[in-house]
């Protein structure tokens, strides 16, 4: 049975107002590589710096080997930590940069007196002792013979092995490597991929790595966990997090992904693309569905003998296979393949059953807590809407004095009445006229539907989401307006706190 080196529960961190992890709770085994993967502004590094000891938690406890390190200094936590510039000592070599943390070391050593009686003191090492330690973790990074080199004659992944060595050399039970191939070019990148897993499995400790790229994740890990807005999505096996995504963001976060919107409409059957499919995941009769396939598991044929028919729009060479975009209505399919087509081409696509998979929609419809003002408009999301007020009590109507009028005569001022607001996800626009909108935000993510984009909106201060479907393309980060015709907000109230006149 595996034995849990660290384990986060119910982490929170908050830096001021800004909730940043939001109620993690994992545990990473010992000896294991683990990798933090996702987006820049994940919480990933703020979930390492918590394990080292830099940042503390909000709230939520994190255990090494079953105690409470929650509050304990970096320097009593047996963890060293890589970061992505290495801050070697320019002015030292490369024996002094990995001796440098030994020289100032105190280690407890045992005597005993000349009545016999034991007694313990703390030393620093000898020099013997730091460099034969400093010999062990050279050999370790494949630097033998570079102690007396300048480091300003080192390549950037030697120094990174130096950063390594100099790290491994306290001999921790937990090594934390924060992005540390970053500064690296590509093929430097690769190499050092399978160096650190090589280094790994020679040391046998416990590895902890934080990256954005998803190819460096699946190459090297045993496990990863995968982070967007301060949330763990998904924690499995490379093979598993990329076969089977937990949803949506991690089905296109992970590689390259056709994602439609199903609906299934029998036993093991799902609708998508106009088509009806064949599938092994088993949900509700008329459970609407997001389909998830990868582009190497669609298969090409002649037109007359696939489920699926189109004209192929795009060929790109990717290097070990062409990436062709084919139009199916009005549906884009995207195809990995080492066998290559031609634009214009008709052609036929099959899907494998076990290839298809199906899993909740992440996002169904928007929900906010909202004001009515006394205006009669709405206020939520940092914004103000106009409404109709008259769908909250049916028959009813407004006055001259814009006061509400039930079915029954009674007058009710709505004014600061709480409400549950309800925005379907075709029912909003976005501009980028600044003042044409309800409220701004910024789109943090887009997701490619097969015929139309998923984006979200973040609104600035309190952070409420939008979540909208549009077929025009725009760009993260883009800051837009947001416009919701009065028509398409639904209105229910809270409870009933509404003033009678």
């Amino acid at each position: 049975m595996a034995e849990h080196i660290i384990e986060l529960q119910d982490v929170t961190k908050y830096y001021d107002d800004n909730l940043v992890i939001d109620h993690v709770s994992f545990y990473v085994n010992k000896g294991e590589f683990i990798t933090f993967l996702g987006p820049s502004g994940c919480g990933k590094t703020t979930t390492l710096r918590m394990i080292a000891g830099f940042d503390l938690p909000t709230s939520g406890k994190i255990l090494l080997n079953g105690e409470d390190i929650s509050l304990l200094p970096p320097n009593r936590r047996p963890v060293n930590t890589v970061f992505q510039r290495y801050a070697l000592f320019p002015h030292l070599n490369v024996f002094e940069n990995i001796a440098f943390g030994l020289k100032c070391k105190r280690v407890q050593n045992t005597y005993e007196n000349a009545e016999g009686k034991r007694y313990t003191k703390k030393e620093r090492l000898s020099k013997k002792e730091i460099a034969e330690k400093v010999k062990k973790a050279l050999a370790l990074v494949d630097l033998e013979g570079f102690e007396k080199r300048s480091i300003s004659t080192l390549s950037g992944g030697q120094q990174q092995r130096v950063a390594i060595a100099r790290a491994i050399v306290n001999e921790p039970e937990i090594l934390l490597l924060d992005e540390p191939l970053g500064a690296l070019d590509l093929k430097m990148r690769k190499e050092m991929q399978l160096e650190l897993k090589a280094m790994h499995k020679r040391l046998g400790i416990t590895f902890i790595y934080v990256t954005h790229d998803q190819e460096e994740a699946l190459t090297m890990s045993d496990t990863i966990v995968v982070m967007a807005d301060g949330v763990v999505q998904q924690i499995g096996t490379p093979t598993g997090i990329y076969n089977e995504p937990a949803n949506t963001f991690v089905a296109d976060f992970i590689g390259e992904s056709n994602i439609f919107n199903g609906t299934v409409v029998g036993d093991r059957l799902v609708r998508f693309c106009g088509k009806t499919f064949e599938c092994v995941d088993d949900f509700e009769k008329n459970e609407l569905v997001d389909v998830v396939v990868r582009p190497e598991d669609i298969h090409m044929c002649a037109p007359e003998e696939g489920k699926l028919r189109g004209k192929v729009i795009s060929v790109v060479f990717k290097g070990i296979h062409y990436e062709i975009t084919v139009q199916v209505g009005k549906f884009e399919v995207v195809i990995q393949s080492t066998a290559r087509r031609e634009e214009g081409e008709e052609i036929g696509m099959n899907i494998p059953a076990e290839e298809i998979h199906l899993m909740k929609p992440t996002y169904t419809t928007n929900v906010y807590d909202g004001v009515i003002t006394k205006r009669n408009t709405v206020k939520f999301a940092e914004g103000e809407f106009d409404c109709d007020v008259t769908q909250l009590y049916p028959g009813s109507h407004i006055d001259e004095e814009d006061y509400l009028i039930t079915a029954t005569g009674e007058k009710i001022d709505l004014t600061d009445v709480e409400v549950r607001v309800e925005v379907g996800l075709n029912d909003i626009e976005i501009s980028d006229d600044q003042e044409a909108g309800g409220t701004m935000g910024r789109i943090i993510s887009i997701i490619y539907k097969g015929d139309h984009y998923r984006l979200i909106v973040r609104t600035e201060e309190e952070e409420e989401d939008f979540v909208l479907s549009t077929e025009d393309l725009w760009n993260e980060n883009d800051l837009v307006s947001v416009i919701i015709p009065k028509e398409k907000i639904k209105l229910s109230l809270k409870h009933t706190e509404e003033k009678s006149i």
